[in-house]
């Protein structure tokens, strides 16, 4: 298969793991409900512990190579503060799309690195994609809990538009792959700067949600989601 071709199929199949986690999130129905309740902040967990890998062991390692300590940090500080604007903004309209934002924001880096990927031969393109679905998949599920509770939306609706966003991946790693690829500055600053978001809606929305009083297993759920991104990353490199 063509580079040009593996990056649209690989990045395709990494996004529609999204609105898979949002039908499985739709369709299941646990009892008791005390196991549901810490199933749900376990998977909450998870995504969140998949997110820091991602910036931890994705995003910031290939973002700091093209950067000064300083213009570094510069832009993951403004990833963060656009983010809490952006927040902001959210709760002045009522709704909350964080799972949403952090998702996209850490799927779109990883879908132009893996486009730059295929172009420079640096990577294995393959075991980032998986990579990457492994985190969408339980991103997906959480978002889609999120945008149910707090918007008006549909199920169908909701699922509907995680296949829309799920477009974004192919979009961003045939740019990545066709122009972006001989800038591997521009794809580096991308990374640090959806890294400072990332970490930022983390620990305002996302972290919050998985404390559940009297129950420690929750939390075990970010080490899980941590230790699949490791794994990846030691397959990856």
């Amino acid at each position: 298969m063509a580079p040009l071709y593996s990056v649209i199929f690989l990045t395709l199949c990494a996004g529609l793991a999204m609105p898979l986690g949002a039908l499985i999130a739709n369709f299941e129905r646990i009892k008791p409900q005390w196991l549901e309740t810490e199933l749900m902040h376990a998977i909450t967990a998870f995504g969140g512990g998949a997110l820091l890998s991602a910036i931890a062991l994705v995003l910031v390692p290939e973002g700091i190579p093209h950067f000064s300590p300083w213009s570094a940090a510069v832009l993951f500080l403004s990833g963060g503060v656009v983010f809490m604007w952006l927040d902001i903004w959210l709760s002045k309209q009522q709704t909350s799309m964080s799972q949403l934002v952090a998702m996209l924001a850490d799927f779109i880096p990883e879908s132009l690195a893996l486009g730059a990927a295929f172009a420079l031969g640096t990577i294995n393109g393959v075991l980032l994609a998986g990579l990457i679905a492994m985190q969408n998949l339980p991103e997906g599920f959480n978002a889609f809990r999120e945008l149910k509770a707090s918007s008006p939306y549909r199920s169908r609706t909701i699922i509907l538009l995680f296949v829309l966003l799920a477009l974004c991946g192919p979009i961003a790693g045939v740019i990545a792959h066709l122009w972006l690829a001989e800038w591997p500055v521009i794809i580096s600053g991308v990374m640090l700067f959806a890294s400072g978001g990332i970490l930022y809606a983390v620990f305002q929305d996302i972290a919050p949600r998985v404390v559940l009083e009297k129950h420690w297993m929750p939390p075990m759920g970010a080490v899980m989601g941590f230790v699949l991104g490791l794994v990846g990353y030691m397959l990856v490199h």
